[in-house]
């Protein structure tokens, strides 16, 4: 690992590098990447063969937009140097391309100055709209928090009383009446980073931004951190669930991105009819700017000027044939994906599978041809093909 600390800081990474690595490093000269994935334990040339999407992808963009340089070996067999000035044709090709054009080796990934604290927000809402027109909102803002997520809550009681462990409520008094019994509530996460010299500051500038916002003022909840230990936060859980023995199970995901246009009409239909309860997993909701991603790439996206990331992170209890087991999960999220594909459709799924080229097909949908093309030109004997089942091996494109 390598790092450059000049006036456009990166650092050079091999791409078997654990993120969780690179932070550690980076920030030992007061730098960081600048956008992450929720989990930390993922290699640079995973997430960057995917998009690496999380709650500050609004401001930076995932983590494909934040690469300066790539070695990639090809299907051909070729060492090749890209960039967006040199082969970009094959830079543009292999991030995103979920390893179909070349397998990437090394990367130089773009780094900022690390702030050491974040003051981390969390807050319920009851009424999807104000929810969801206060993300698009804080995502707009000139203004900005640093980082925005937010979750679905359905059937969940005692909800805030699991928070108290790390989170402070602002009312004390008020936030022990509140009720959640059976109701479906949408939690608004943000964070604001800053240096300790600066938390004054930083304080007034939340206040401020909350202040606009529609949410329900007794679940107004607040902690403060260390960097490392909120980007890190889900090892955390990890960590717990690896203990019990409930890590290495199957877990069933379900991700999609969802036009802004077709957000409400989603949530409308699959939170509380399709879905009974959260119990299999958080659900993460959240909208980014399309300005932020590279069109280039062979990452599909909605065809709208803000569109929503919508995850369903179920686990599925070993050998269970109720709604916590994999069927049941399995048949869920069929249902939510037979949903959009009739009603919805210009919903894209993250982390796509599919069984045929019709599929991806209609899922890359005008970037076909440019797949095709990439693929022609990069892996013409379709070496990469296994296990995307885009392409069949043994199939030339000469």
């Amino acid at each position: 690992m390598k790092i450059n600390a000049g006036d456009l800081p990166y650092v050079d990474v091999s791409a078997g590098e654990l993120w969780i690595n690179i932070l550690h490093e980076s920030l030992k000269l007061g730098l960081a990447p600048k956008s992450w994935t929720d989990y930390l334990h993922l290699t640079v040339g995973g997430t960057l063969s995917n998009a690496g999407i999380s709650g500050q992808a609004f401001r930076h963009g995932p983590q494909i937009s934040n690469v300066y340089q790539l070695e990639v070996v090809t299907g051909k067999g070729e060492v090749v140097a890209c960039s967006e000035n040199q082969n970009a044709e094959l830079f543009h090709a292999v991030l995103g391309g979920l390893g179909q054009f070349g397998i990437i080796t090394r990367a130089r990934i773009s780094l900022e100055k690390a702030p050491k604290m974040v003051k981390w927000i969390r807050m319920l809402y009851s009424d999807f709209s104000k929810f969801t027109r206060d993300q698009e909102y804080l995502i707009s803002s000139m203004d900005q928090f640093d980082y925005i997520e937010g979750f679905v809550v359905i059937n969940r009681t005692g909800l805030l009383n699991n928070w108290r462990s790390s989170f402070n409520p602002k009312e004390p008094l008020q936030a022990s009446k509140f009720n959640s019994d059976g109701k479906i509530f949408y939690c608004l996460e943000i964070a604001k980073y800053y240096n300790l010299d600066e938390i004054d500051l930083m304080n007034k500038k939340v206040e401020r931004l909350l202040t606009g916002l529609s949410y329900i003022p007794s679940t107004l909840f607040t902690s403060e951190v260390t960097y490392v230990d909120f980007l890190d936060r889900v090892h955390v859980s990890e960590n717990k669930l690896r203990a019990k023995g409930l890590w290495e199970i199957p877990h069933p995901w379900l991700n999609l991105l969802i036009p802004r246009s077709q957000i409400h009409d989603f949530a409308q239909e699959v939170f509380g009819k399709i879905l009974k309860d959260t119990s299999n997993g958080p659900i993460i909701i959240y909208p980014v700017n399309k300005s932020k991603w590279n069109n280039k790439t062979s990452f599909v996206t909605p065809d709208e000027d803000i569109f929503y990331l919508v995850a369903f992170l179920s686990s599925a209890v070993p050998s269970s044939i109720g709604t916590d087991g994999l069927e049941h999960i399995l048949e869920q999220n069929q249902r939510i994906l037979d949903y959009c594909i009739e009603y919805l459709p210009g919903v894209k799924q993250y982390l796509p599978h599919y069984n045929s080229q019709e599929e991806w097909r209609s899922h890359f949908g005008p970037k076909w041809q440019t797949i095709l093309q990439r693929k022609s030109m990069y892996d013409p004997l379709a070496i990469l093909a296994p296990g995307q089942r885009i392409f069949q091996k043994g199939i030339p494109f000469l």
